[in-house]
């Protein structure tokens, strides 16, 4: 049981609370009644805070601090209770929940129970109200309950009180009443209820975090790995084993020494973010925002060293939290299963116990679980630390009992360099990755128990890896192994409708573990400095060939490695409609065995790496560069007829929807007539499905559709697109050319507080533009509001008829975009085949961004012929073709004329207030 026998570190005495306290005469002369009523209370509580800050930066360890401010509660807490006179009752005050346990951060919850053995009478009502006012007064804001023993027994029926009346620690009062609260959860939970309501209850608590420890923006209490994990296995336990301590556990030999230790020390680790925390915001905050992790790095001792990237020290932060929430889960999860299977199961009938049956003289299968046959298994042989997960795959088994993780844990540390260069080792290795089935699971388990790390020590230093941006969601080792799942997906049914052409590729794909290596060392030289890839690429060929693999396998994978990231960078930031462009990503490729490779690892990185990167515009842009990069390298056709074969590809595909349409307004020869008109750039940059939309549109809105008048009105329309985000809206906009369209556009687009996800625009043979947008409205009204909807068609059309420069809207910076820095990056490339210039920007994804692009081109007098709108994370990357109001090439001038007008509006400083 908890008590006050921790030093007090130096804090501050309570102020002597007595019956004159009201008129101490060391209270201010001109101190208020009110001030005067609460005793010096709230001072002394805000110095307590003060002091035991300054005691953390002493280096006072956080344990001790956060116990002894416990005890400074408990003190103040049993002088109210004694100054309301309710030591004349029989009530009992229990401190409970964190407080119970003697854990109190700055401003944790104060969470108490006043419990009386019988319903509380009127008088005794009346001093709790006073109690409960004072508290209140002095800005405690407790989470009190005042229960009689009857009340106490309904209110335990709940889980959740349930498990803060387990952890109640009787301060002052009735002395009977001291076990009742722990007495009534025996009573009213089996163990077996109680474990099933609280694991059922982790669950619930991971979804609603992602169920991964690796949140950009974690909850030091409730997500995986949090706090909360260590609150569950003492729950559990202290059920059943009737303990207070988590350190009693290691005396009931349910908890080993280690264990304790690591958890202890997570623990506190956990305990000083949380400190900083508070005392950063005022407030219990568990959220670890982006606002603070900088701050709480170098208040934690994190610092920048003289060779270090910008983000270095908060990412060393971050991934020693994160190394920190995966040891919390991971023994979380092991002690709660172990408490399943040494406790709960041995008293299960016998129909649900699992059966035992033997694999081999090592392994048993115990229902859907491995199992070694004996506790010497892994020091008496061992290779049998990598036949287990081979065993796993191969019988179609997810999960290990936890005595043998327990044994699997420690047999990891022996993995060493011998280990490593031992063949029959080596073939196990390979031959695990080889095994498809679990492999995921398989390569997980590896990883959380040190087997990996310790095999490949490389793995290890990029495990809780994380960067510090808005684009990469999940640490090095967990995308990595997201990545190596998604590569599964492409074999399973059930996701075939969402990448048929990369499943049935990589079906075709005979060495698999090929992929699967590329994968696991892609990313693994991150965090070093350099290029990781190509220093992956050395390092996984060494590894290969260590293993015995053919030259010709070892370079296959040393290639994926070094390009993974030339896919998706081709297909995102050049124009794969340009033939040259897809002939030099041709050359570099090669043959079509690469291409096959890197077309499934560049699908499979780019889903693992953040959720919302994946959608049906990337794939499209991944399809078609594939099949284009296809053709030229089985020497089909050569890339001029390439860009003519699109044309037709895309015109037949439209054609073909158009049959099952049914239109009195368009039929093939209006559609072909106009489709002439619209110019071959046109087909090469928009899909079918939005040329079939376009085109009906045009056709059914007369005299546009049918003559290039300049008299014609502009067309607009809009539709849902739930394809780059949900609740997006897709606007296309058909009008007569004019300069200052794109400019005007984005302006409009700004003003209704728009934010442009994609534009296409494109200028048809007559002199028409066809530009479309895909927007996203942040009040999400747009796409069921008409008058919004008219709002902005009406808008738009004036702004054509007068184009002159539209004030642009100031516009907060998001919260999570002001905590980075990207360089403005600013290029040009002259591109001979449209005789224009391509622009390529990168910048911080700021409101307003492409309004005020718009304004500069505006001021410089720049025509924008098309546009390709990326971004990534907090990071916008958009290329624009541009020449000038002629349509004639710019000169280096006007370039860097450009270039300058474009840093300075770009350069703005954040704002200090945020959305």
């Amino acid at each position: 049981m908890f008590n006050c026998d921790v030093a007090s570190n130096d804090l501050t005495p309570l102020p002597l609370l007595s019956n004159d306290s009201a008129i101490d005469s060391s209270r201010p002369a001109n101190a208020s009644a009110t001030e005067k009523s609460l005793l010096g209370i709230p001072e002394w509580l805000s110095q307590i805070n003060d002091d035991i800050s300054r005691a953390l930066e002493r280096g006072v360890n956080i344990r001790q601090l956060v116990a002894a401010r416990a005890c400074a509660i408990d003190e103040l807490l049993i002088a109210l209770f004694t100054w309301f006179e309710l030591d004349k009752t029989d009530l009992a005050l229990f401190a409970t929940g964190g407080y119970g346990r003697g854990e109190l951060s700055l401003y944790s919850d104060i969470d108490i129970l006043l419990l009386s053995p019988n319903e509380i009478d009127t008088e005794t009502s009346s001093k709790i109200d006073k109690l409960v006012a004072m508290l209140w007064d002095i800005g405690l804001e407790p989470a009190l309950s005042v229960r009689s023993v009857n009340d106490a027994l309904e209110a335990a029926l709940d889980h959740t009180i349930a498990s803060a009346q387990l952890e109640a620690r009787l301060l002052v009062g009735n002395d009977a009443l001291q076990n009742v609260p722990v007495q009534i959860v025996n009573k009213q939970w089996s163990p077996r209820a109680f474990y099933d309501v609280k694991v059922a209850e982790a669950r619930e608590r991971y979804l609603q975090h992602n169920a991964t420890e690796y949140n950009l923006e974690p909850n030091i209490k409730n997500a995986p790995g949090g706090l909360r994990d260590i609150h569950l296995v003492g729950w559990v336990t202290k059920r059943y084993f009737r303990v207070s301590k988590l350190y009693d556990l290691v005396q009931q030999n349910f908890l080993t020494e280690k264990e304790f230790d690591e958890l202890n020390f997570a623990e506190g680790y956990l305990w000083q973010i949380r400190h900083y925390l508070h005392v950063l915001t005022g407030r219990n905050e568990n959220k670890l925002l982006f606002d603070y992790q900088r701050e709480i790095a170098q208040l934690m001792g994190y610092e920048t060293q003289p060779d270090d990237q910008p983000n270095a020290a908060v990412e060393r932060f971050m991934r020693d939290y994160y190394r920190c929430a995966m040891k919390i889960s991971t023994l979380s999860e092991m002690l709660t299963n172990h408490y399943y299977e040494t406790i709960i199961e041995p008293h299960l009938p016998d129909e649900e116990r699992p059966k035992k049956q033997p694999i081999n003289a090592r392994f048993n299968q115990v229902g859907d679980q491995i199992s070694m046959s004996h506790h010497r298994v892994f020091a008496q042989h061992p290779e049998s630390i990598l036949e287990m997960f081979l065993l796993m795959g191969q019988y179609g088994i997810k999960n290990v009992r936890t005595h043998t993780l327990r044994a699997l844990k420690i047999a990891a540390r022996g993995i060493d360099q011998v280990y490593r260069d031992n063949p029959a080792h080596q073939a196990l290795f390979l031959a695990n990755l080889k095994e498809q089935n679990y492999l995921f699971h398989r390569l997980r388990t590896m990883n959380r128990y040190g087997v990996l790390g310790n095999y490949i020590p490389a793995f290890s230093q990029v495990t809780g890896l994380m960067q510090y941006d808005l684009f990469h969601r999940y640490t090095v080792d967990a995308h990595t192994l997201f990545l190596i799942r998604i590569l599964h997906r492409f074999t399973d049914p059930r996701f075939y409708e969402d990448f048929p052409l990369v499943s049935s590729i990589f079906q075709r794909i005979e060495r698999k573990e090929i992929l699967v290596l590329a994968a696991m060392f892609h990313d693994i030289a991150k965090g070093r400095g350099g290029n990781h890839s190509e220093l992956g690429q050395t390092e996984s060929i060494d590894f290969c060939l260590a293993h015995g693999m053919s030259l010709a396998d070892a370079n296959l994978v040393g290639w994926l490695t070094r390009y993974h990231l030339l896919m998706s960078m081709t297909a995102q930031k050049k124009d794969i409609s340009d033939p040259e462009v897809v002939t030099i990503f041709a050359n570099l490729v090669g043959n079509v065995t690469h291409l096959n490779h890197l077309y499934v690892l560049t699908v499979a990185d780019m889903n693992a790496t953040n959720p919302q990167l994946w959608n049906s515009w990337r794939a499209t842009l991944m399809k078609q560069l594939y099949s284009q990069t296809r053709r030229i390298l089985r020497a089909d056709i050569d890339a001029p007829t390439n860009r003519q074969d699109m044309i037709s590809a895309t015109r037949k595909q439209t054609l073909e929807m158009l049959d099952n349409v049914s239109n009195q307004h368009m039929n093939r020869d209006e559609v072909l007539r106009l489709w002439d008109d619209l110019g071959d750039e046109y087909f090469l940059r928009e899909i079918a499905e939005d040329i079939l939309w376009h085109t009906e549109a045009i056709l059914n809105h007369p005299p546009i559709g049918l003559a290039s008048n300049a008299d014609s009105p502009p067309l607009v329309v809009l539709r849902e697109h739930r394809e780059l985000a949900l609740d997006a809206v897709q606007v296309f906009v058909y009008t007569q050319d004019q300069t200052n369209l794109f400019a005007v556009t984005m302006a409009v687009f700004d003003q209704m507080n728009l934010d442009v996800l994609d534009a296409r625009i494109i200028t048809a043979t007559r002199d028409f533009a066809l530009d479309s947008y895909v927007l996203l409205d942040p009040s999400g009204t747009l796409l069921v509001d008409e008058e919004s909807q008219q709002e902005l068609k009406q808008r738009l059309i004036n702004a054509f008829k007068d184009p002159t420069v539209l004030k642009l809207t100031n516009k907060r910076m998001p919260r999570q975009l002001r905590h980075f820095e990207v360089t403005t990056m600013i290029g040009f490339e002259f591109n001979e085949a449209s005789d224009q210039h391509i622009m390529s920007l990168e910048t911080l994804d700021q409101p307003g961004l492409l309004a005020r692009v718009g304004q500069v081109f505006l001021q410089e007098k720049i025509e924008v012929h098309a546009a390709r709108i990326t971004t990534l994370g907090e990071r916008a990357e958009d290329m624009f073709y541009i020449s000038d109001q002629n349509d004639e090439p710019l000169s280096s001038d006007r370039l860097n004329s450009l270039k300058s007008a474009l840093l300075a509006s770009l350069s703005v400083q954040k704002e200090i207030n945020v959305i």
